[in-house]
């Protein structure tokens, strides 16, 4: 038999910060490092990136799309980096398939999530030779505030009741089901976790069948 110890349980910690200002990233590894003692695990999931008319965007919301998602994961991997290297660590990206199969209103996002993936496979090419693993879940839609809104707004427009705007909702995006946070969640706990030792700069679609692309 063997014999199994407590794990040091912590209680977590709130940090609020807006991700788009540069000094945020230190700030955020900052206070992690004083809560926790050490950095094993950075997820990057943040970014509601706007969503319409290519023609419509001004210079600004597409800044503030890349300053957001990209900017903001981009600093934060560069400032733990050592620390995850000491520890063999993981990062994990959460990014969007339309990263890989963008749609017509979807040029920012498209875009910043393309860039996303690109920094995933470029830091999982350096963390071969230092130590941390680097990879990507891109979800489809996902039951999220956000998702709640497009129904919302789906029943207001085409005057019908939420399960069929669900359903409407669904067949646009041409998947199996909308997704759960907890599809994601546990999909990432796997990626993060010694059974997924071998996924280094791996792109994971998780998206109910949305992605097309080869």
């Amino acid at each position: 038999m063997r014999a199994i110890s407590a794990v040091d349980v912590r209680p977590p910690i709130d940090v609020a910060v807006d991700l788009r200002v540069p000094m945020a990233a230190p700030m955020v590894r900052q206070r992690a490092i004083e809560a926790f003692g050490r950095i094993d695990i950075l997820v990057n999931c943040a970014g509601a990136v706007k969503v319409g008319d290519f023609l419509a965007f001004s210079d600004e919301e597409w800044d503030d799309g890349f300053a957001l998602k990209f900017a903001a994961a981009r600093r934060l991997a560069a400032v733990c980096w050592k620390d995850l290297q000491a520890v063999s660590g993981n990062i994990l990206n959460i990014v969007g398939s339309v990263g890989r199969t963008p749609g017509p209103d979807y040029a920012i996002c498209g875009s910043v999530n393309a860039a996303m993936l690109a920094l995933t496979k470029a830091l999982a090419a350096r963390g071969v030779h230092e130590g941390v693993r680097v990879n990507a879940i891109n979800p489809g839609p996902v039951r999220t505030d956000r998702h709640a809104q497009r129904i919302a707004q789906l029943v207001r427009e085409r005057n019908v009741d939420q399960a069929q705007a669900e359903e409407i909702l669904r067949q646009s995006f041409g998947v199996t089901r909308v997704g759960e946070p907890e599809d994601i969640a546990e999909l990432a706990t796997f990626v993060v976790s010694d059974r997924a030792k071998r996924l280094q700069g791996s792109l994971i679609d998780c998206d109910g069948g949305m992605t097309k692309t080869i």
